[in-house]
Order: C-alpha cells, then structure tokens, then sequence
C-alpha cells in the first residue's frame, strides 16, 4: 500500500497570504504605478502617443520660437543659422525649458487602482488637442501622452502574476 501525506497548514499558509496580498493590493500598485510614470515619461523622449503612433511636429513658429530663444540662431539676413537649424532640429514636441510637463508625470493610489497623470494646467490641451490662446485662436493637436500600450499591459500583467507568485511562495 502507498501512502500519501498532504500538508494542509502549507497550503492553507500560502493561500492565506494569496488572500492577504488580495487584500491589500498597495504593493503592486505601486510598482505598476513606477511603471506606468516611467513608460509615460519615455513618450516624450519617443514622441509617441500610447498606441505607438508619432506625435505631429512642432509647427513652424514653434520652432521660430524656441531658435529666437537664443543668440546666434538667425543671421543677418533673417535666415536660420547653422547654430539656429541645429536648435530646430533638436526641439522635440512637448519638451519645453523647464521641461515641466513630462517631469510632473506622476501617479496616486486611489483606493484599489492607480491613476497617473499630470498636474500641469496645460496638460490636457495637449493630450486631446482643441483651440488655446486668447480669443482661442491658436489650434493645438492632440500629442496623447498619457494611455496603457500594449507593453505597458504586459508590463502589468507580468507585476501582477509576480506579486502572486511571491505571495504563494512567502
């Protein structure tokens, strides 16, 4: 005859903790939050919205502007200088001086769910577009920055799996 011992106070242990980590998900939202900051953080170093598609370029006076910022960008004649077309070609979309917009991404625990964002006022005319400015005469187009991609949704769903495995084995 075989015989076969089972221990239930194991299994019972780790399932307590499975619950436990049920419970109380804090831990792992927080990495997914970690995550999520930084993944919305490289779009700006990326140009690239969520889905993976390019941001649209910076409009000319865009680009005027920011080369206008510094001494030696125009010659004589009007004309951009070789120090001006390097400054126009290095100017990304949404990165500004302060670099204030891709820096206040950040995240907060809500309950049992995580919310990401950012805190700037301007933030929102650029992730969907729409008319700004005085009189709103200016159009802005929408750069989304802020949204799951598909590796984002891996990245999750590996967290969480992890975050399962290491409440089952202590």
């Amino acid at each position: 005859m075989i015989e076969i011992t089972f221990d239930v106070a194991r299994v019972s242990t780790a399932l307590n903790r499975l619950i436990s980590s049920v419970e109380n998900p804090q831990p792992i939202l927080r990495l997914i939050g970690e995550k999520l900051m930084e993944s919305t953080k490289n779009r700006f170093d990326s140009s690239t919205a969520p889905d993976g598609s390019r941001w649209k370029p910076n409009a000319m006076a865009t680009h005027i502007g920011h080369a206008g910022k510094y001494g030696g960008s125009f010659r004589k004649d009007g004309k951009l200088s070789a120090k001006g077309a390097g400054r126009v070609m290095g100017k990304k979309p949404l990165i500004g001086e302060s670099g204030a917009l891709s820096g206040g991404i950040s995240y907060r625990l809500v309950g049992n769910s995580v919310e990401i964002g950012s805190g700037m006022q301007y933030a929102a005319i650029h992730q969907f577009g729409g008319k700004a400015g005085r009189g709103r005469k200016v159009t802005i187009v929408a750069r989304p920055f802020l949204g799951l991609s598909a590796n984002d949704e891996q990245q999750i769903e590996s967290l969480v799996l992890e975050g399962i495995t290491r409440a089952l084995r202590g």
